[in-house]
């Protein structure tokens, strides 16, 4: 094993050395999200098991934030760490990781495998100049959930939603919009899926330079409508995901866009509100155009030093596969990357929503596919933050200059 120069990391190195190695048995380290629902746990014995002996899969976890997880693993690769085998990665890493030469091509049988049956968007975000660098382990799209006493017929479009929210404001009723508005990566996602919804993208199809364009200004243009309207919580430029989970558990909004998990918390946390607890497709940015919402999810790559790469690429296919990935979304809320599973009886019955999920990740939208996709992200959620100060021409210039100036790796990024 090398030696990495970062000091604390050794006692991590020390102890991904299992002691199978000394037996003949190969030890392959998976790092992932730390998964508090035991599936990931569960994958990796599995998946051991069925090995018969050529390998054990050791499960080591990752911080929680995403920034954390990244910077774990990049200073790792970056010092050639031959400890690390299979990387959970995020959806928006595939590109930076492959530049960098740090991640192993997906070919021949082991290409085909992870392809077939896989859902065609999640695939986009494994892929860099089209070539496969990592298979789709699981994936989460964006749904509008709502409160049935408050909204019979749920809002088909933006201008809907907001008009609908003023006038249970009008007559003194929950009437908030939860969405994420703090300085941060859910930002820039709400910027994304806006600006893809309304036919345009932040970065043109070759990935070289920013398009951005009318559909960006529509985009930021709605962002301070809603901020500046009766719809917008008043916390909206500090809520996350989570934040926008409580407010509504709480009962004084009537709509969320947020990812499936808030429905079995919404059921455990307050079962009172859950009888009226309803979801319905993304709004859309007009009315004849389809809502492309932004996907998340992790993706499954080989590191480049991994001294075991052949049965790396196996183990991988394994964690993913059919069996795993439905454990994974019924235990731990995935929603899986298997087009064959949204059908499986099971999963509709841990996700009455299945149907609604897949609909709208056979139309979702991804994030710049760019190896400088960490400063695109940084330069719109700072130009946006907060949205009631967004001013849409002015603040798509700016995106425009920062994101043309980080993809000549130029200028520096707030």
């Amino acid at each position: 094993m090398r030696m990495l120069a970062v000091l604390p990391l050794l006692a991590s190195m020390l102890a991904a050395c299992g002691d199978d190695e000394g037996a003949g048995r190969p030890t392959l380290n998976w790092y992932n999200f730390p998964d508090d629902s035991g599936a990931l746990q569960e994958a990796a014995d599995r998946c051991s098991q069925a090995s018969n002996g050529r390998y054990t899969i050791s499960y080591h976890k990752l911080p929680r934030a995403a920034d954390g997880q990244r910077q774990q693993m990049v200073r790792r690769l970056a010092a050639e760490d031959d400890s690390l085998d299979i990387l959970g990665l995020d959806v928006t890493w595939a590109a930076e990781f492959a530049e960098a030469r740090w991640i192993r091509e997906w070919t021949g049988a082991a290409k085909q495998q992870a392809t077939e049956g896989t859902l065609r968007v999640p695939l986009q975000t494994s892929t860099w100049k089209d070539k496969l660098y990592a298979v789709p382990y699981n994936t989460n799209t964006q749904l509008l959930w709502y409160r049935k006493d408050l909204v019979p017929t749920p809002p088909k479009t933006w201008s809907e939603m907001m008009d609908m929210a003023r006038e249970l404001a009008r007559q003194g009723k929950p009437h908030y919009v939860e969405i994420q508005g703090a300085q941060y990566e859910g930002l820039t996602v709400w910027f994304n899926t806006l600006i893809n919804s309304a036919g345009g993208s932040i970065l043109n199809p070759s990935a070289t330079e920013p398009s951005l364009g009318p559909p960006a200004v529509r985009a930021a243009g709605l962002m301070r409508d809603l901020a500046n309207s009766p719809a917008a919580d008043p916390s909206l430029s500090n809520q996350m995901e989570d934040q926008n989970r409580l407010a509504m558990e709480s009962g004084v909004a009537a709509f969320e866009l947020n990812y499936p998990f808030v429905y079995p918390s919404m059921q455990t946390n307050n079962p009172e509100l859950f009888k009226n607890f309803r979801w319905a497709p993304y709004p859309r940015v007009d009315a004849n155009q389809v809502a492309r919402p932004t996907i998340g999810g992790i993706n499954l790559a080989v590191s480049a030093y991994s001294r075991h790469p052949d049965l790396a690429f196996e183990a991988a296919l394994c964690l993913r596969n059919r069996e795993n990935q439905l454990t994974a979304a019924v235990e731990g809320g995935l929603p899986p990357t298997l087009r064959s599973l949204y059908d499986e009886p099971s999963l509709i019955k841990a996700y009455p929503f299945a149907e609604d999920v897949l609909a709208a990740l056979e139309s979702a939208s991804v994030r710049p596919l760019t190896p400088a996709y960490q400063n695109i992200s940084i330069a719109i959620s700072h130009t946006l933050s907060p949205p009631s100060g967004i001013k849409p021409e002015s603040a798509v210039d700016t995106i425009r200059e920062q994101i043309d100036e980080a993809l000549r790796s130029e200028g520096v990024i707030p």
